[in-house]
C-alpha cells in the first residue's frame, strides 16, 4: 500500500453523565477538529472520525475494527470530557496497531465570563486526559503521547510524524525480506535470529538460490529489456560505451523484480561471493530498484535490507531519501573529521545531488565475470540519520545517530562508486569511540527524510517504551528472547547533563527502577521487553 492508502482513527472519549447535548456537541467537535487537521496539509495519511466511545462494547468494537482493518494504520484518541478508563481497558488491551494519545482541547484559552460548571464539565479534557494516561501507563500499552493545541502547527506536524512512523510499523509487520543465497563467509555482523525477528517484527526473511534467479534472468526478453534501457535514459547519463553491461544490470533488474513482486517482497539481499551463473555483480539493477522503494543489504545483511525498505516506506513519496550504505574511510584533518560512506555499487540514488551517471568499471572483489555497470554520484547535503539493526545474541539493538552530510571536500576521481561524506554528531572520533565499545556499526542504511523520532516511534509501537533522544544517537534494545529478564544490567556512559535531568528522563520515559553513583556517571537498569537508553547527548 502506498502512504496515501492508509488511513488513522480518531476515537474521542466521553461519558453518558452529561447527558446528551454534551455527547452532540462533543461529536460535532470531533468532526471539526479531525476536518481542520486532514485540511492543514501537515498529515501524510487521511484522519477519520469514527466515535465517541462511551462504553466498554463500543472502545472494544472499534479497536477490534481497526486490527483486521488493513487500511487503518493506527488509532488517535482524546478525550473531550472526563472519560472513565477502566471502560478502556479490554479494547486497549487488545490493541494491534499503533495508539497515538492525543492530549488537547477545543479551546485554546478559558474564556473569563463564559466559564461556569457547565463549561467546566464539557472541556475537561485536562481531567480525561489523564485520567486516560494512568490507565496506558498502568496498562504498560506503548503509546505516542503528543501534547498542544490541536490548531497549532507545531503540533499537526508531530501528528503527521508520528504517522508514518505508524506506517513503518505496518510496512515492517508485513515485510519480506528475498535472500538470494547466503550471507558474505565468516562475517559476524550480518548474522540474526530470523524467528525472534518475525516473531517481535513481523518480518520473514527467506532464501532463493542464485540459480532460481539465473534461470528467471534467462527468461527475460530483449524487449522488456528495451523498455527498461529507456528508463535508464531518461533518468541517468550514460558514461560508459559498454551497452551491453548495462543491459545486462537490466536483465538482472527485471528478474530480481518478478521475483519479489511474485513473493510479496519489498526487500532484498545478495553477496559478492555467490553469483554462479551470473557475469556481474548486481550493482545499477540493485540501486535502480532501491530507487523504487526496495530495501537492500550487502553481504547479506537482511536486517539493513529490511530496514532500508521501511526507512523508505516513511519517507517523502513513499521513498524518501535513504539507502543503504558503509562506513568505508575517515578524513581525520583536525577540526575536518568526515566519514566516507559507499559501497562496492549499491548505494541508491535517492540520496544524489544530482543527476547519476551510468559508468561501468572493474570489480576485483567476487564472482564477476564481466566490469558491472553501476550509478556514479555524489550525496547530496543535509542533517541525516545512520541507522543499524543488529543482532546482540539475546537481543536486537537499534542504533542511530546523527549526521551532517556535506559536499564531499575533494572529487576524488578514481572512485567508481557512489559516495556520501558527514560529519558525525557531536563529532567523529567520540562517535566513533562510542561505537567501538558498544556496537559497532558495520552496514547501516542512511537517511535524510527520516529523523531519529521515526525509529523511536516504530519499535516503541513494538516493545512499549520511548527512548528519549540525544544529540548523536541512542541504543535500543528492542527484543529479549528470556535469557537476559530479570538480570541486571550494569551500563555505564558519559553524559553532558545534570544527574537530574538524566534520573527524570529515565523515570519520565521507563518508570523502571534505577539508582544513580555519582561518582561513575552509572546507572543500573532492570532489563525490560524494550529498554531504550542515551548513548551521548
Amino acid at each position: 500500500m502506498s502512504m496515501k492508502q492508509y488511513e488513522f482513527w480518531f476515537v474521542v472519549g466521553s461519558q453518558f453523565l452529561y447527558g446528551p447535548e454534551v455527547l452532540e456537541t462533543v461529536a460535532a467537535r470531533a468532526a471539526e477538529m479531525t476536518e481542520a487537521l486532514n485540511a492543514s496539509g501537515r498529515l501524510p495519511c487521511k484522519l477519520v472520525y469514527k466515535v465517541t466511545a462511551k462504553t466498554n462494547k463500543e472502545i472494544t468494537d472499534v479497536v477490534r475494527e481497526a486490527n483486521y482493518d488493513p487500511a487503518c494504520a493506527g488509532i488517535v484518541t482524546w478525550c473531550h470530557t472526563f472519560s472513565p478508563s477502566k471502560m478502556w481497558i479490554n479494547g486497549l488491551a487488545n490493541l494491534q496497531k499503533p495508539w497515538c494519545h492525543f492530549a488537547t482541547q477545543y479551546n485554546r484559552q478559558i474564556p473569563n465570563e463564559e466559564i461556569n460548571m457547565d463549561f467546566m464539565n464539557l472541556n475537561q479534557a485536562a481531567h480525561g486526559d489523564r485520567e486516560h494516561g494512568f490507565l496506558a501507563a498502568r496498562l504498560r500499552m506503548p503509546r505516542k503521547i503528543i501534547a498542544g493545541y490541536w490548531q497549532d502547527e507545531d503540533v499537526q506536524a508531530r501528528i503527521g510524524s508520528w504517522m508514518k512512523a505508524a506506517i513503518g510499523v505496518a510496512v515492517s509487520k508485513d515485510m519480506k525480506v528475498m535472500r538470494f543465497g547466503d550471507n558474505m563467509r565468516n562475517v559476524a555482523v550480518t548474522e540474526g535470529d530470523k524467528v525472534e525477528v518475525q516473531k517481535k517484527l513481523g518480518w520473514e526473511v527467506n532464501t532463493w538460490a542464485v540459480g532460481d534467479l539465473v534461470k528467471e534472468m534467462n527468461a527475460v526478453s530483449e524487449a522488456e529489456i528495451d523498455e527498461l534501457m529507456a528508463v535508464y535514459r531518461e533518468k541517468y547519463d550514460f558514461a560508459t560505451d559498454d551497452i551491453n553491461a548495462i543491459r545486462y544490470q537490466a536483465r538482472e533488474e527485471i528478474a530480481m523484480k518478478k521475483m519479489m513482486d511474485a513473493e510479496g517482497c519489498k526487500a532484498f539481499s545478495n553477496t559478492f561471493q555467490d553469483l554462479y551463473g551470473m557475469e556481474q555483480l548486481p550493482g545499477l539493477a540493485s540501486q535502480h530498484l532501491m530507487a523504487q522503494g526496495y530495501g537492500y543489504g550487502g553481504e547479506g545483511d537482511w536486517k539493513v535490507a529490511a530496514m532500508t525498505a521501511i526507512l523508505k516506506a516513511m519517507g517523502e513519496n513513499g521513498n524518501g531519501a535513504s539507502a543503504f550504505m558503509e562506513d568505508y574511510t575517515y578524513h581525520l584533518v583536525k577540526g575536518q573529521e568526515y566519514s566516507l560512506g559507499a559501497h562496492m555499487l549499491e548505494v541508491c540514488p535517492s540520496v544524489a545531488s544530482g543527476r547519476p551517471r551510468i559508468e561501468t568499471h572493474f570489480l576485483g572483489i567476487g564472482m564477476n565475470e564481466k566490469d558491472p555497470a553501476r550509478l556514479v554520484f555524489e550525496g547530496k547535503a543535509g542533517k541525516g540519520v545512520v541507522t543499524s539493526l543488529i543482532d546482540m545474541g539475546g537481543r536486537l539493538r537499534l542504533i542511530v545517530q546523527d549526521i551532517e552530510a556535506v559536499k564531499p571536500i575533494m572529487p576524488m576521481p578514481n572512485l567508481p562508486v557512489a559516495r556520501v561524506m558527514w560529519r558525525a554528531m557531536p563529532d567523529l572520533t567520540t562517535g566513533t569511540m562510542r561505537s567501538y565499545q558498544w556496537f559497532s556499526i558495520n552496514n547501516n542504511s542512511t537517511a535524510y527524510t527520516c529523523s531519529k523520532r521515526y525509529h523511536n516511534d516504530i519499535f516503541a509501537s513494538f516493545a512499549g517504551s520511548q527512548p528519549h533522544f540525544s544529540k548523536c544517537g541512542y541504543i535500543g534494545i528492542i527484543t529479549d528472547l528470556g535469557s537476559h529478564a530479570g538480570k541486571l544490567f550494569h551500563l555505564s556512559f558519559y553524559f553532558f547533563i545534570s544527574p537530574s535531568e538524566v534520573c527524570g528522563v529515565l523515570y519520565h520515559t521507563f518508570c523502571i527502577n534505577r539508582c544513580r553513583n555519582s561518582d561513575s556517571d552509572s546507572f543500573h537498569l532492570i532489563s525490560a521487553d524494550l529498554l531504550f537508553f542515551k548513548l551521548f547527548l
